[in-house]
């Protein structure tokens, strides 16, 4: 108890809390939008006690959609056919996007690239990518996936992800880590044709694979900030870069390489700021002697610090694993000490949500009662903007009949940069210390400009403070109140 309450103490007022919620486990498929609407607010729900601060949920499985589109076809894994619009209708996106934003959580939008079919699907829409123009794509271990050497197939997707974040308001666009297929044995990538074609002057097959994903991340980096400067881009890696029996600059691990097996040379995007979040999905165990968990965070801590880096972390594995000084217990504690411990790791995103809410070794009351107990704001990006916005204005508390409430006025703002979108609200004893840097602080984080205040009898005196978050959640200065309750 002593070890989780210093762990409580040593919480970080700003940390990105995430969850994935997946689609492509048909988890959601033919369910209909009552029972999937039943099933996504009581995850919702359960992840907002548990203190989940950011959803990142499955829209574009295998070029096909979880949300209006006139550019790809409903998908599957929503209707169970593909093409086939649900019914009665609604828009998943969209009504995602409304719930996290009420329970004060960002939502981004999670698509698959190149990903144009999976195993599993039988039949394709008429309007499906790979109908229309089959050229543009290649057939892999029974998927098919858009060949990232063909620069239209970059225009296409850039295409989709403009249309996603100009229409919906969502907080990010985030993918994951399929880009060149993982590799099957006996099954090899069928673009040597293209290669000679298009080699652009590159020799190596590899590096020519690995600068058509280098031009690709950098147009969706641009196109996203182009359309709407504010919302992130995030990318969540295999969890080796590379070995060490490859490169001089690689993890003492021997698994599976995101620059020499998938072509995705993650360093170069995060050193060149083509994303604005890294999340490696570490989904091993502490020990594991292929990858071992340690071994990796330690990593990623040292190489990719140029971006914020969040750790992917796999909920069911870290609750089975024993702990290695502790058999009696499971990884959680560890692993989140080693968080603690790395200088830049900035959160956690969990795979998967359903498995956090299920609660699997207690693994989401850890999250709730100690880990992530006090509320948190999202990490800085300074580079996409820094300037706080203006402090909130007449803050006073009034009775109403519905009990005493302190109200505030939104600072004056015009743009997206300086127009305050939340407020955090501190409470503080009389006399003690002013700390705004302790979540322990905060009370709440909310869109709304009041809080309701927990009068009593009027003998305790308590000082509260208001300040203001623009969309990229940099803070304001604080505006104080004394009250009695």
């Amino acid at each position: 108890m002593a070890c989780m309450m210093a762990i409580v103490a040593e919480a970080q007022k700003r940390e990105m809390r995430g969850a994935w919620i997946q689609c492509v486990n048909g988890q959601f498929q033919g369910m209909g939008k009552q029972r999937m609407q039943q099933t996504l607010t009581y995850q919702l729900d359960e992840l907002k006690k548990d203190g989940v601060n950011v959803v990142i949920f499955q829209v574009r499985p295998e070029c096909d959609a979880l949300y209006e589109s006139m550019i790809e076809p409903w998908s599957r894994f929503l209707t169970g056919t593909q093409g086939v619009a649900p019914s009665p209708y609604w828009d998943p996106l969209k009504w995602m996007v409304d719930e996290c934003h009420k329970r004060g959580m960002e939502l981004h939008a999670w698509i698959n690239p190149y990903r144009a079919k999976t195993k599993g699907t039988k039949q394709l829409a008429a309007s499906h990518i790979a109908v229309s123009k089959p050229m543009n794509c290649f057939a892999y271990d029974g998927m098919f996936l858009l060949n990232p050497g063909i620069p239209e197939n970059r225009g296409y997707i850039c295409a989709v992800v403009k249309d996603i974040v100009s229409r919906y308001d969502i907080d990010g666009l985030h993918m994951d880590d399929y880009f060149y297929p993982y590799p099957v044995k006996g099954e090899s990538i069928p673009d040597d044709e293209l290669f000679r074609e298009r080699s652009n002057g590159i020799k190596n097959q590899g590096d020519w694979r690995r600068y058509n994903v280098n031009l690709f991340i950098e147009q969706v980096y641009k196109t996203v900030h182009q359309t709407k400067p504010w919302v992130k881009v995030g990318i969540s890696p295999f969890g080796i870069y590379r070995n060490r029996s490859t490169s001089y600059v690689g993890s003492n691990t021997s698994g599976t390489q995101n620059y020499d097996d998938l072509y995705a040379d993650v360093l170069m995007w995060v050193n060149n700021g083509w994303l604005d979040y890294c999340v490696p999905q570490i989904y091993w165990e502490i020990g594991n002697k292929a990858a071992d968990y340690e071994t990796l965070i330690k990593w990623w801590n040292q190489y990719a610090s140029a971006r914020p880096l969040i750790i992917g972390e796999d909920v069911e594995r870290t609750a089975r694993a024993r702990d290695l000084k502790n058999p009696h217990v499971h990884q959680q504690a560890a692993k989140m000490a080693l968080h603690r411990q790395m200088p830049n790791v900035q959160g956690t995103v969990l795979w998967y949500a359903k498995a956090a809410v299920d609660n699997i070794g207690n693994y989401g009351g850890n999250l709730r009662n100690v880990y992530w107990k006090y509320p948190a704001l999202q990490p800085s990006m300074p580079f996409i903007d820094n300037r706080p916005p203006k402090k909130v204005r007449k803050m006073k508390p009034v009775w109403t009949k519905d009990g005493y409430v302190l109200f505030w006025t939104a600072p004056k703002g015009n743009n997206w940069n300086d127009k305050a979108e939340k407020y955090v609200v501190y409470r503080f004893r009389k006399g003690e210390y002013q700390d705004y840097n302790n979540p322990a602080n905060i009370i709440a984080i909310t869109q709304q400009p009041f809080i309701k205040l927990p009068y009593e009898k009027g003998s305790q005196k308590w000082v509260y403070a208001v300040t203001a978050l623009d969309r990229l959640q940099n803070e304001s200065k604080a505006v104080k109140k004394k009250v009695s309750l």
